[in-house]
């Protein structure tokens, strides 16, 4: 691996030993959250978004050169998530498919699978003309910020259909079934659009920040309120949510060029930098960032600083320079000791202090899968100095 940095360097090699002890100790599990530190404690899981995150770490070993092992167990954790291709019960396909069967395409230069073309197309199937967004798993008339981080498995797959000139292997089970290929992926375009477009709109406000969720009226589309599931007030910050939208947006721009999906990620990218504590670590909602009592979301700032280095390469001159020095502080911060489990041999998780669900109080002050996966993205992109696609 090229690139420098004692204290990221061993961060990647504690990574892999975390992994490792984890597929060790509790083969075929797909983790979620630790409870007091270890894995496979979960009491409930409250919607099935996790299974990319696992073996999509094992691909940036792999990735990153740390050998044939990875790419046999990335395999074998990779290829049971192809039967999640149909599921149109959740809004997080992106996150199951692009760690790892984009991912694994990419490694060895190859087209996206089909069965992630048909996770595109399924999750475009969500799809909601009035209103035009994809809603979250709530209901239909829910939107997330979450899904500003899928929606890019939708724009790949319409790119897909364009250069390949076919449906794929299971598209008879899709809505796009019997279709010309050129107009399935331009009606897969116009929904990415319209969902990036109605979620920069009704979620992002004026100053940056985001909502969490946005609620309409599911039979004319109408927008009613902002509202959150995991947030502390419907206007506060969830700090996770900020990070998605960050770089969410920013992949949307990389994928679409639309120049507007850009000027958003930015926004809202300088909102998360203007607002956080000293110590590089935001709490779970911004709203709270003055109390030091309240949680920190390690896994806020692992994703965050995984998009400012996509975003950084995405603008240019000094703009990219602050994008491109946040994301390195960002990722440093999390490879002290206070964060990077390096140091307690009884947490079985790579990164300390992550939330899931703090109003459920579901893995709080925890290791989250989530967490883990964007920390090693960051990791690989600043050591390798590579970007990842899409």
């Amino acid at each position: 691996m090229n690139g420098s940095g004692e204290p990221l360097q061993r961060a990647w090699q504690f990574a892999q030993q975390q992994v490792l002890r984890l597929v060790e100790r509790l083969p075929g599990y797909y983790p979620m959250y630790t409870v007091d530190g270890r894995w496979g404690q979960e009491p409930e899981a409250w919607t099935r978004w996790c299974e990319g995150f696992l073996p999509g770490m094992m691909w940036l070993f792999v990735a990153g050169g740390a050998g044939e092992r990875w790419r046999e167990l990335a395999i074998r954790y990779t290829e049971p998530l192809s039967e999640r291709q149909y599921d149109d019960t959740v809004h997080d396909l992106g996150f199951i498919f692009i760690p790892t069967f984009v991912r694994w395409a990419q490694l060895d230069q190859r087209r996206m699978p089909d069965c992630a073309v048909v996770a595109g197309i399924t999750l475009a199937s969500r799809y909601r003309s009035q209103g035009g967004y994809i809603p979250s798993f709530i209901g239909a008339h829910s939107l997330f910020i979450d899904i500003m981080m899928n929606v890019p498995i939708v724009f790949a797959a319409a790119r897909w259909l364009r250069s390949e000139g076919r449906l794929p292997r299971g598209a008879e089970r899709t809505f796009v079934a019997g279709m010309d290929p050129t107009a399935a992926a331009d009606e897969l375009w116009r929904r990415a659009l319209q969902h990036c477009r109605t979620s920069a709109r009704y979620l992002v406000r004026d100053d940056g920040s985001t909502a969490h969720e946005a609620v309409f009226n599911p039979e004319t589309g109408q927008f009613v309120r902002h509202s959150t599931h995991q947030g502390a007030a419907e206007d506060s910050c969830w700090s996770r949510g900020q990070a998605w939208a960050l770089y969410g947006f920013a992949r949307c721009y990389r994928l679409s060029e639309q120049s507007e999906f850009l000027d958003v990620a930015c926004r809202c990218a300088d909102y998360f930098l203007n607002h956080l504590p000293p110590d590089q670590v935001p709490p779970w909602d911004f709203a709270v960032v003055d109390r030091p009592d309240e949680p920190k979301d390690s896994s806020a700032a692992a994703i965050a600083a995984s998009g400012l280095y996509t975003l950084a390469n995405l603008v240019a001159g000094d703009l990219a320079a602050r994008y491109r020095t946040a994301a390195a502080q960002l990722t440093a911060a999390l490879c002290a000791p206070q964060y990077l489990a390096v140091e307690d041999p009884a947490w079985e998780g790579i990164l300390k202090h992550g939330v899931y669900h703090l109003p459920k109080g579901l893995g709080v002050d925890e290791s989250v899968a989530w967490g883990e996966y964007y920390f090693v993205e960051a990791l690989y992109k600043q050591l390798l100095g590579q970007d990842l696609e899409p």
